[in-house]
């Protein structure tokens, strides 16, 4: 890779990624900006997969919202991520829970990883 590209995507990061896996149920405050007034807003799901690296690398999270299921992708060195916290660590034997989509009711959580 080019090192000025490599430099200028090293400035990006974060200093501290938040630490979190595939199965996790998070909960992300992001900010939101609406008119000239700026407020976080918490989105708590299970996280379905993470792909990518460096820079480019996002995160997914699926939550159920009356009945419905919400699914939010973000950047994870995004300045518009403002933290995320670990609220369950979960069980997860593949690096993409894509199944989960068409599961309903308590077959659509995750086991709790018991360390």
């Amino acid at each position: 890779m080019n090192t000025i590209i490599k430099n200028i995507e090293d400035a990006q990061l974060k200093a501290q990624a938040p630490e979190f896996r595939v199965g996790d149920t998070v909960r992300v405050s992001a900010k939101i900006k609406e008119g000239n007034r700026e407020r976080i807003q918490v989105f708590e799901g299970t996280v379905l997969k993470k792909q990518g690296t460096g820079v480019r690398a996002t995160f997914t999270v699926r939550k159920i919202s009356n009945g419905v299921g919400v699914e939010k992708t973000w950047p994870l060195h995004s300045p518009i991520v403002e933290k995320v916290e670990v609220v369950r660590r979960g069980k997860a034997r593949r690096a993409k829970l894509n199944y989960l989509r068409q599961r309903t009711g308590k077959a659509a959580k995750v086991k709790e990883l018991v360390r």
